[in-house]
């Protein structure tokens, strides 16, 4: 059994997404702010935008590839986005599990949702479970719940979530790209990646929730790369 205390501590508003005002995880009792104001995209930019995920979807990415323009932006959404139930459905290659996790309702964390979703993000190697930053999971389901609206309903395959330090040394000495700081030590970073969808447009939309950093690898083999999303400093950077 993992805590949540010293995640759930801080509301997210409008200077973690710039999108809403309201405590968007729903995991804090503090008052929320008033909803800033926005604006729905407009059908016709959806359509379009639409149109231009699915002509992408299948492309193999270049390491020189700049991202697509404007295709997916979480800046877009609106209130009722953020207010629908929250259910992230996840696989973990390596210990071969899939979940589908109902985590939030209501403007509240599950409790014992939390509790499995920390476990599916354990380190695997390490056999070690830690609290996971909420803020994380907030991105990881809104890039799944964003691609379902334009038909692409897929799980996220979680590559790395949790690391012990031991499990990070170990990736170092074997030369996989890992920092000797990672935040996946802290429990507030993920290796991720979509099936079917290109790299740059994954990791583009992660990107546009302004929630931390953002890594893009890329590796030619069947797997493809991978794309890393924290909490941490907003930077982006190619591995």
């Amino acid at each position: 059994m993992v805590s949540r205390r010293d995640f759930l501590s801080k509301s997210i508003g409008v200077s973690a997404l710039g999108v809403i005002g309201a405590p968007l995880i729903g995991c804090t009792t503090a008052k929320a702010a008033p909803a800033a104001p926005f604006k729905a995209a407009p059908a016709r930019r959806v359509a379009a935008r639409r149109s231009l995920v699915l002509a992408q979807a299948d492309v193999v990415p270049s390491v020189g590839m700049a991202p697509p323009p404007d295709i997916f932006d979480a800046q877009a959404l609106d209130l009722e986005f953020w207010l629908k139930p929250r259910t992230l459905t996840m696989i973990r290659p390596q210990s071969g599990e899939r979940a589908s996790v109902l985590y939030w309702k209501d403007g509240e964390v599950i409790d014992s949702a939390y509790q499995q979703l920390c476990h599916l993000m354990r380190d695997v190697n390490g056999k070690e479970t830690a609290p996971i930053d909420p803020k994380l999971f907030e991105t990881l389901w809104g890039t799944q719940a964003f691609i379902a609206r334009y038909g692409m309903e897929a799980p996220l395959e979680i590559l790395s979530g949790y690391r012990t330090s031991k499990s990070n040394r170990k990736l170092i000495e074997q030369g996989i790209p890992a920092a000797r700081q990672s935040l996946h030590i802290e429990g507030k970073a993920a290796d991720i990646r979509i099936p079917n969808l290109n790299a740059e447009v994954l990791g583009g939309l992660v990107r546009s929730f302004r929630q931390g950093g953002v890594g893009f690898y890329y590796r030619e083999n069947a797997g493809g790369g991978w794309i890393h999303a924290d909490t941490g400093l907003q930077r982006t950077w190619k591995g």
